[in-house]
């Protein structure tokens, strides 16, 4: 395996863990929290994190991952020997599908209609309560998997990777 690479890929394991451990914080206690307040703090809360999550490390972390998912995914399909290339090919497909597209897809465009809501509308309450909070919840948890699933298939993969190439020795 490529030295380069091969740091790349250690590199990834924490970012996709770094990354889901911030969803994690959304799915385990954030939403219910914000879903306590009145619908109308709650909904004003989560419009400021979504205008705040663009200015910050983890937007970088979240976006960078895509380009380097991809790359670790074909260079596990194409140049790591079979098992552990499969799975790190998997690792990679995981995030770029199950984090990365699922936020393009389904996160980010829910998060946009409650934006142009004025926080104390009855229909942004309505929206916040019956819409909102259970969907966009429910998808944050499938992210917060996805970037859990990566990273330990990448350290998995990693590791058989290593130990093919200690008894190829």
């Amino acid at each position: 395996m490529s030295p380069v690479l091969f740091y790349l890929a250690h590199l990834a394991v924490l970012a996709y863990a770094l990354v889901g451990g911030v969803f994690l914080a959304f799915s385990d206690f954030i939403m219910r929290a914000l879903s306590v307040t009145s619908g109308q703090g709650g909904a004003e809360a989560m419009q400021a994190i979504n205008r705040e999550v663009f200015r910050w490390v983890f937007m970088v972390l979240f976006l960078g991952l895509a380009p380097v998912s991809l790359l670790i995914a074909v260079y596990g399909a194409v140049v790591v020997e079979h098992g552990p290339g499969t799975v790190m090919m998997l690792a990679g497909l995981t995030y770029f599908v199950g984090c990365f597209g699922v936020t393009v897809f389904v996160n980010v465009p829910m998060n946009e209609t409650p934006a142009g809501m004025e926080a104390s509308a009855d229909a942004t309450l309505d929206y916040w309560t019956r819409t909102y909070l259970p969907r966009w919840s429910f998808w944050n948890t499938v992210r917060t998997a996805a970037c859990g699933l990566s990273a330990a298939l990448l350290l998995f993969s990693l590791a058989r990777a290593a130990q093919s190439q200690a008894q190829a020795a």
